[in-house]
């Protein structure tokens, strides 16, 4: 199979590259397109022999549900069975947007979409190319991010052709995407909405809406995408130094004092690491940091026998980024 890049203006006004995208959609076949938070690997969410593709082509485990993505609220009596008030106070203050909830499943969703639970994750994004293609193809479109299993997470077309050249067959390339990071995931079928993935819509913010709201628990995890596995992981082995930015600095150099620095790249953000013959400065905010993360982690990956990160305090979106590289990591040294 010919993977085809094809080029789609970020504004997602109706063309013939989104027309041809979407009858490949309704026929059964997969589509990398481009979302707000990363690119994602799209089939119809209602046709469970077009999904199997999406995990055939990404080598997914069976048992890692899928995010149904929506281009309106008038889809949703399609895929869901019940909205309590967490869910309908989430919708109305960050739809569209990086936010994906978790709801009671209406049975017309096709098991292999949800990995046999009786729970459904949903997002309306804000992207217009993704609204585009999901308003053409007519129907709900399930997407994972459009990456090998466990590798890092794309946010440039050109990531998804590297992991899946000829898998499948059209890659819609809208440009580089404003987030960077996977969706905010909110279980909102227990007693309490819980969050399972920290994103760009911050616990902070959800707070405001959703008082109630708490973070990961352990007896529903399973409910969401990116739980159960190692994700975002490079070639390269990982060492990731958490705390706060001064001690993790001062953590770093006395590593790197019994290291050959010749054989690992730094990645860093506070304390002067310039001097070093690989290093990449990062951005301090981890706002800011956000959206060049994954990007920056495939540029570096076989530059060196190691790399180091620096991690950010684990506030705002820092829980987010740090989520993404806790489980990318395969050290991690407390500062």
């Amino acid at each position: 199979m010919r993977t085809r890049l094809i080029k789609v203006s970020p504004s997602g006004k109706p063309n013939s590259a989104i027309t041809e995208a979407a009858r490949f959609i309704k026929a059964g076949e997969v589509v990398a397109f481009p979302t707000e938070t990363v690119y994602g690997l799209g089939a119809d969410a209602m046709n469970a022999k077009a999904v199997k593709k999406i995990f055939e082509a990404k080598g997914r485990p069976a048992d890692n549900p899928l995010i149904v993505h929506i281009s309106g609220l008038n889809q949703l009596d399609s895929v869901v069975s019940e909205i309590n008030d967490s869910a309908q106070n989430l919708i109305d203050s960050f739809w569209p947007g990086p936010l994906s909830i978790v709801m009671k499943k209406n049975q017309k969703v096709p098991n292999i979409t949800t990995a046999e639970l009786d729970t459904v994750v949903i997002r309306f994004p804000s992207h217009p190319i993704a609204q585009a293609l999901i308003s053409a193809a007519g129907t709900p479109i399930a997407a994972p991010s459009a990456n090998l299993s466990g590798k890092v997470s794309p946010t440039k077309a050109k990531h998804v052709v590297s992991d899946l050249n000829k898998k499948i067959p059209i890659v819609i390339d809208g440009g580089p995407i404003k987030y960077g990071l996977e969706s905010t995931v909110v279980d909102c079928t227990g007693e309490h909405p819980v969050i399972l993935r920290p994103g760009s819509i911050t616990y902070e913010m959800i707070k405001t809406v959703v008082p109630d709201i708490e973070n990961l628990s352990k007896k529903s995890e399973l409910r969401s995408p990116g739980m159960k596995y190692r994700h975002y992981a490079t070639e390269t082995p990982i060492t990731l130094f958490t705390g706060q930015p001064k001690a993790t600095g001062i953590k770093i150099k006395k590593y790197l004092a019994g290291q050959d620095v010749n054989k690992l790249i730094v990645l860093w953000h506070d304390g002067d690491f310039s001097k070093l013959p690989n290093h990449f400065k990062l951005p301090a905010n981890a706002y800011e940091a956000a959206p060049i993360l994954f990007d920056t982690m495939r540029g570096v990956d076989m530059a060196a026998e190691q790399i180091i990160i620096q991690g950010y305090p684990p506030e705002g979106i820092g829980a987010a980024v740090m989520n993404r590289l806790e489980k990318a990591a395969t050290e991690i040294i407390e500062a």
